[in-house]
């Protein structure tokens, strides 16, 4: 088979017309870092690293044998009162899908290649070759090459976010919009699952449908049975798409996310902590907690909090790294080798620790925790 060249760069003209943005303001975003040129994988593109304008963080132009824009994920706000938002953001219908852990990717034919992105902008080889091993997209596309399939990659053998689903096991996928490449126009909800049954292809869990006036109490009952089962939490949608979605998280999913930063307090737990407490104040004054459920709630927090950190610093004073394995399935060392510069690519430091049986252990390292737990423990002043 002849190899395939690889096309020229993008100009900053095609650019500023495809996306409505000004040249200056082009010239002024790649001065700050804000817009990249993007070599990599086979493909030339242009990254937004962040928002400019309308565009979204994430959004690559794509120069194949024509241009291609995917638009960036939009971000998708929190509320923090269920009763009062939904009743100020929607005016009639609320539609309640599952919000699953895993991680945010974008699946889109780019000539012909089936490739996918990260919530980023970046081309994750390990995603992109999964993806068409466990979805069947051929068929898809080539029906609808204009669309972006916009989904979660969940399981016990994801490698950023690894989380049990019992339906999913080590590796899934599963959809929750279907969005137009150029525009990031989003198809209504039952349109979408419609089209995605047509084709095999699995939607996110639809949780109901509530009039406005219900959908609070209704959500509040499902997140709390979320919880209980170790499950994310909702997203709750305009059934036409013509709104912005909001989000809503189980106590128990922030509890876990406090777990896992404070594992690594020196290089997650800022980003991670002030949130997830402000998250559950707000939710426990509005579920109007009892005595031993609020007692429960803190106890959960305090613990989520503590223990993992005390377990670190033990490890580390033992001589020990702070870090954390990441499972994957490869078919060879290169596979495994590339995942790991893709990883670098994204600044975290990662080595291989071992490859067995088709299994790749990837060890991440969190620096910044083993260099000032160290420290503290030689006497180091904070």
């Amino acid at each position: 088979m002849r190899e395939k060249s690889i096309p020229p760069l993008v100009t900053d003209e095609e650019v500023s017309h495809l996306l409505d943005v000004p040249s200056p303001k082009l010239e002024a975003a790649y001065q700050k870092g804000i817009v990249k040129k993007y070599q990599k994988r086979g493909l030339n593109a242009i990254q937004f690293r962040k928002g400019l304008g309308p565009v979204e963080a994430g959004t690559m132009v794509v120069k194949g044998e024509e241009i291609e824009v995917i638009r960036g994920f939009p971000k998708i706000r929190r509320t923090l009162m269920l009763h009062p938002a939904l009743e100020k953001h929607f005016p009639r219908e609320v539609a309640v899908e599952e919000k699953m852990n895993g991680y945010n990717v974008r699946i889109a034919q780019v000539d012909d290649r089936i490739v996918a992105f990260t919530r980023g902008g970046y081309i994750c080889p390990y995603t992109s070759r999964k993806a068409s091993q466990i979805l069947n997209l051929d068929e898809f596309f080539q029906d609808y090459p204009q669309m972006v399939i916009c989904g979660e990659m969940v399981g016990t053998m994801n490698p950023y976010v690894s989380h049990y689903y019992p339906e999913v096991g080590k590796l899934g996928f599963r959809i929750f919009d279907l969005r137009e490449k150029l525009t990031n126009t989003p198809l209504p909800v039952m349109v979408k699952r419609e089209l995605l049954a047509d084709y095999q292809l699995e939607p996110v869990r639809l949780l109901g449908v509530f009039p406005v006036e219900e959908a609070p109490q209704k959500i509040l009952g499902i997140v709390r049975e979320l919880g209980k089962n170790d499950r994310e939490g909702v997203v709750m949608k305009d059934p036409q798409m013509q709104l912005e979605p909001l989000k809503y998280t189980s106590s128990q999913a922030q509890a876990a996310e406090l777990e896992y930063a404070l594992s690594f307090p020196f290089d997650l737990a800022q980003a991670f902590l002030f949130s997830r407490i402000i998250r559950e104040g707000f939710q426990s004054h509005e579920t109007g907690e009892s005595t031993d459920q609020l007692r429960e709630r803190a106890l959960r927090m305090g613990e989520s909090i503590l223990y993992p950190m005390l377990e670190t610093i033990g490890k580390v004073e033992q001589g020990e790294l702070a870090a954390e394995d990441l499972l994957i399935e490869v078919d060879s060392q290169e596979e495994a080798e590339e995942f790991i510069r893709h990883l670098r690519d994204l600044k975290v430091m990662a080595t291989l620790a071992e490859i067995k049986d088709g299994k790749a252990v990837i060890r991440r390292i969190h620096q910044s925790t083993n260099d000032r737990i160290n420290n503290y423990l030689d006497g180091g002043l904070y």
